[in-house]
């Protein structure tokens, strides 16, 4: 298996720039492992895949404003920060943009000079520790002042509509810097209509860290070095989850994030159990799935650890192939693109 073999070309026209003025109104498409055929639907139609005694495993994150602008002192010069996770107390990780501008002792002023930070330290892949010194801290930057983190292939700057747009419904606690995106098409409408059919919706935790989108470019995805995402599962949603197992019940994953919380807590008995941690767990073919029996995603980039995984659990071939007729049938792709439900 070649990195290369994850490739395929997506004219820029198909990269979504905006959501869709409702987030059910998506569209899905909808493949079928076991005949390998392909529907085309849209997402408030998704209750009609589900049955009673499923479980929709939803990821609760919530995403950070953590685009950060501020200026050197005294020096002056615009610099970019993106807090990628706090490393204790007051020191915090992070990109800085432009790097060349930002060695090690370089002093930031935000907010007009509300809150100050110095770059105490640079790792050799140009992520840089922060340790903010006075006034605000990062959490009241971010709140106040920050931007929410759209990815580099979404060509505009944030606007207000972002800060509800680009979170779920469902998002609770703070901590990742990327939206777990398959969840961006649900409403309360749509939840309410599964609940009802006796699908139990069950939260997760896993905070989504930048290294989720960074390419491959090893050609061997062996050598590619995952990034550890922090995870919770909680215990009485581990228990729903291996009783409607047990019982015959679908285990629907909403997002690869979910898939990778879920499948890194199985226990020795194909269980799971309440667990709290990090995964680095990279999901490529072949994989075998002990939790996961259905999978709601988005389109992703090529060469990526995420059209990996889906390939793992839909057979890369067949994966390729929809998103060849995807491109055809003109879907949205990426972020705040169209959706795929694998059944």
């Amino acid at each position: 298996m070649k990195t290369s073999d994850f490739d395929y070309q997506l004219p820029a026209e198909r990269i979504a720039q905006f959501p869709a003025e409702r987030r059910d109104a998506s569209r899905l498409m909808v493949l079928h492992r076991s005949t390998r055929t392909i529907e085309h639907r849209h997402f408030h139609d998704i209750h009609e895949y589900l049955a009673a005694g499923d479980c929709l495993v939803i990821n609760e994150t919530r995403v950070v404003p953590a685009r950060l602008r501020g200026e050197r002192t005294p020096a002056g010069g615009r610099i970019e920060v993106f807090l990628l996770r706090q490393a204790g107390g007051t020191v915090w990780e992070v990109l800085v943009k432009p790097g060349k501008r930002a060695p090690v002792g370089t002093r930031i002023q935000f907010a007009g000079g509300l809150s100050t930070a110095t770059i105490i330290e640079k790792m050799e892949d140009g992520r840089r520790y922060i340790q903010f010194e006075n006034g605000t801290t990062a959490e009241e930057l971010m709140e106040r002042w920050g931007e929410v983190p759209l990815p580099p292939y979404i060509n505009r700057r944030p606007v207000e509509a972002d800060r509800d747009r680009y979170q779920t419904i469902y998002a609770k606690q703070g901590g990742a810097v990327a939206a777990p995106t398959a969840g961006l098409h649900f409403t309360e409408e749509v939840l309410y209509v599964i609940r009802k059919k006796g699908v139990s919706v069950v939260p997760v935790l896993l905070h989504v860290g930048l290294g989720t989108f960074r390419p491959v470019t090893a050609e061997d995805p062996g050598e590619h070095p995952m990034e550890a995402e922090y995870y919770e599962i909680p215990s009485d949603g581990a228990a729903l989850i291996n009783r409607a197992k047990a019982a015959g019940g679908r285990i629907v994953a909403v997002g690869t994030t979910t898939v990778k919380a879920l499948e890194s807590a199985v226990n020795g008995d194909g269980r799971l159990s309440e667990t709290t941690g990090w995964s680095d767990m990279f999901i490529r073919p072949p994989f075998a799935f002990h939790i996961v029996d259905s999978l709601i995603t988005n389109f992703h980039l090529p060469r990526s650890t995420l059209l990996m995984l889906v390939s793992a659990f839909a057979d890369q071939d067949f994966v390729l192939a929809a998103y060849h007729e995807a491109i055809e049938q003109k879907y949205r792709f990426y972020s705040y693109g169209d959706a795929m439900l694998i059944v």
